[in-house]
């Protein structure tokens, strides 16, 4: 072969393998959100999330993912992979999944509505709604609807709190500094509720986390 035909040839077969790297690349990622891959993942969290991502009452309360902003989904699955948010269980889902995965599962809850569970005690719900509404000025706890929205239904990387497990929400703000923000040298949005968090009374809590849990 003369030396012109080899050179001709060297850039042609480097191509070749280029594209067909990108090829399977391409072809691997479309695997990882295939329909039949998501739906398996879909099945795996209904395990502990609930059958319509209505979440679960239990010793350890799982949350609500139904209707749940899809940027809130995607930062908190990326929060437990990077351990900013700590959560051994969530953590062991969570990094073993492509981010066009995490995405479409997000997208998946984003747009399921179940009926909210309840069960927290409807004599607290009017006490709940006032400082949802109002806040508590004489302890700079704001109003949760400036944040979460009248209807406690988030937007974006504010995370819907409207049918969310009134005993969830109780666990979470008692214990937000021991698994929120735990990287401190990068902090997150979730370091705005840290005031909050402290300057709530348990009763204060429970009350809230009534109100919220009963709307749809």
């Amino acid at each position: 072969m003369k030396v012109s035909s080899i050179r001709l040839a060297l850039p042609t077969a480097i191509l070749a393998i280029v594209f067909s790297a990108a090829s399977r690349a391409e072809d691997t990622d479309r695997a990882g959100t295939s329909k039949q891959a998501l739906q398996a993942k879909i099945e795996y969290c209904k395990t502990c999330h609930g059958l319509s991502g209505q979440g679960y009452h239990g010793f350890y309360p799982i949350p609500r993912l139904g209707g749940q902003q899809t940027q809130y989904i995607q930062n908190q699955l990326q929060a437990f992979i990077e351990r900013r948010r700590e959560n051994r269980y969530m953590y062991s889902v969570a990094h073993v999944l492509s981010p066009a995965m995490r995405t479409a599962l997000a997208k998946h809850f984003s747009k399921l509505n179940p009926k909210p569970l309840g069960g927290a005690p409807k004599g607290l719900v009017a006490t709940g709604k006032k400082i949802y509404e109002d806040g508590i000025p004489e302890t700079n706890v704001p109003a949760c609807m400036a944040c979460h929205g009248a209807e406690a239904k988030g937007q974006e990387a504010i995370p819907r709190l409207a049918g969310q497990l009134n005993d969830y929400i109780i666990n979470k703000l008692a214990n937000w500094n021991k698994e929120r923000g735990q990287i401190p040298s990068r902090p997150d949005i979730s370091a705005i509720m840290l005031p909050t968090s402290h300057n709530l009374t348990k009763a204060q809590v429970a009350a809230v986390a009534a109100y919220v849990g009963y709307l749809q």
